[in-house]
């Protein structure tokens, strides 16, 4: 580096700080104390469903809730045979097999068993995906 010049040096200060502290280190008991000691105000709250199995306590379905709520009759709604009958004179119409329909909705072919035989819970959303696939009222006056 001969003939450049003079070399000269930085002398101005790097200050090096630490990250703040993330969510999960602010909730933790030392930082608690920490900040009860300095007489911070501290909220506590106390979640609904901790310490339980929230996909199983969530997925209660509205006949599910109807079914607690009931107190006499003990079973849930199924098919009714006009339904049934429907869906069935339209598939045929359409020349389809249930698994091709059950396809054709994105629903699995034991769906359709279960529609046609009668056992299925009604869902309004399948109903009117049938609806749409079949091309025909299956719901309310023809």
């Amino acid at each position: 580096m001969a003939g450049i010049g003079p070399i000269s040096q930085d002398w101005e200060p790097v200050v090096i700080r630490k990250k703040a502290p993330t969510a999960a280190a602010r909730k933790d008991e030392k930082a608690v104390n920490a900040a009860r000691r300095a007489g911070a105000e501290i909220e506590t709250i106390r979640k609904s469903t901790a310490g339980s199995n929230k996909a199983a306590s969530s997925s209660t379905s509205l006949n599910t809730r109807k079914l607690d709520d009931e107190t006499e009759n003990l079973s849930h709604d199924r098919v009714p045979t006009e339904l049934k009958k429907a869906i069935m004179q339209a598939r045929m119409d359409k020349k389809l097999t249930q698994a091709q329909l059950a396809q054709m909705i994105n629903e699995k072919p034991q769906v359709m068993q279960e529609y046609e035989s009668g056992k299925a819970i009604p869902n309004q959303q399948i109903i009117s995906k049938l609806e749409r696939a079949l091309s025909a009222k299956l719901r309310g006056k023809k």
